[in-house]
């Protein structure tokens, strides 16, 4: 029996749409929304009627049929930390997310969307891996300041898919695999996977691990308190240059990695040496894991809009194929991993966990 899922990933601007027949996608589509009218609304919630609506005009300009849907999921927003895996949409969920106290981000709109046009036809409707995802083991958590703790905050959805897939490359069950999982995008996220659970994983958000096109990831503490206490930064412009402003942006003036491969072949050695640094502090990253491991690790996996540039793969497999096989699943099909993740509980290959 195949089954049809209608998959829902909302953006700032934008809300993402794909309805996959069993693993073919025989829909995809972005739905635009007008920027005045979303900053128009005073929480992200508050565009639910507005974002519902025009999904659902979408849908029926395309002639998607819901009623041969068998399952809605969204993408998982800033829930309270859960383990990951696919989670069925409940009240408790909804209540958490109205409520945001984690924080406003659009895809908070992803499971209350995604159960409303599920419950009106009957259906069961879901999110998977969200980026509340916590894992970590406790030891991971700490610091040498007690005031501050390490928090899990990565790519879950894009990790936790990909890893899966390594896993039925291997012939192994994910749960029984050490893989160290990076995704390399805008921002970047190396986590450790021990036995099917995320178990250490640098903050990709907040200053945490390897630089990044866009992202300063961690520097000196010392010159940093300097540069703040000196009177010539705001908060804000220290969190730009933390995330926005740092990385290969700050040094090169551009975080698009076409630009940034153009320059390099064009002989560009500034733009060479800093591609290096980053890929050098990735590959560095990577080999921290490999200790929390204890130098058990089944495979290394990049993924990410990154793994497609042939010289960061390169340049990150020469420092750290000596630890494992090295495989690399280019790209980040989020859409994919959310109705990947509807169709294991479907088929009953796992069981939909529930939001308490």
């Amino acid at each position: 029996m195949a089954f049809k899922v209608l998959a829902i990933n909302p953006g700032s601007t934008s809300t993402k749409l794909a309805v996959y027949e069993d693993e073919t996608c025989i829909f995809k589509f972005s739905v635009r929304h007008d920027t005045e009218v979303i900053g128009s609304f005073e929480h992200i919630i508050d565009q639910y009627d507005f974002r519902k609506d025009a999904i659902m005009d979408a849908l029926k300009k395309s002639e998607i049929n819901i009623e041969e849907l068998d399952a809605v999921v969204g993408r998982g927003g800033m829930l309270k930390p859960i383990e990951g895996g696919t989670y069925a949409v409940n009240e408790a969920m909804i209540s958490y997310i109205k409520e945001a106290p984690r924080g406003e981000h659009a895809s908070n709109l992803g499971c209350v969307i995604a159960k409303e046009i599920a419950d009106g036809i009957g259906i069961p409707s879901f999110i998977v891996d969200p980026v509340a995802v916590d894992e970590m083991d406790d030891i991971a958590r700490y610091t040498g300041m007690p005031e501050i703790r390490r928090d899990s905050l990565f790519h879950a959805l894009n990790q936790k898919a990909v890893a899966l897939k390594a896993s039925r490359d291997l012939g192994k069950s994910y749960k029984e695999l050490n893989l160290i999982v990076a995704h390399l995008g805008g921002g970047i996220s190396v986590g450790v996977h021990q036995k099917g659970r995320v178990i250490d994983v640098n903050n990709a958000l907040d200053g945490d691990g390897p630089m990044s096109p866009e992202r300063s990831g961690s520097v000196p503490l010392g010159p940093l308190y300097k540069l703040c206490f000196s009177g010539d930064y705001t908060l804000k412009d220290i969190q730009r240059k933390n995330y926005g402003q740092g990385g290969l942006v700050a040094y090169l003036g551009t975080n698009d990695g076409y630009e940034i491969e153009k320059r390099i072949k064009e002989g560009d050695e500034e733009a060479r040496f800093i591609f290096s640094v980053m890929c050098y502090q990735i590959a560095k990253e990577i080999g921290s894991g490999a200790t929390v491991l204890k130098g058990h690790v089944d495979a290394i996996v990049l993924t990410g809009g990154l793994a497609y540039d042939k010289l960061a793969v390169s340049l990150i497999k020469d420092r750290v194929s000596f630890i494992s096989d090295v495989l690399v699943y280019p790209g980040e099909d989020e859409m994919e991993a959310l109705a990947y993740g509807a169709l294991r509980v479907l088929r009953d290959e796992e069981s939909a966990k529930e939001y308490k």
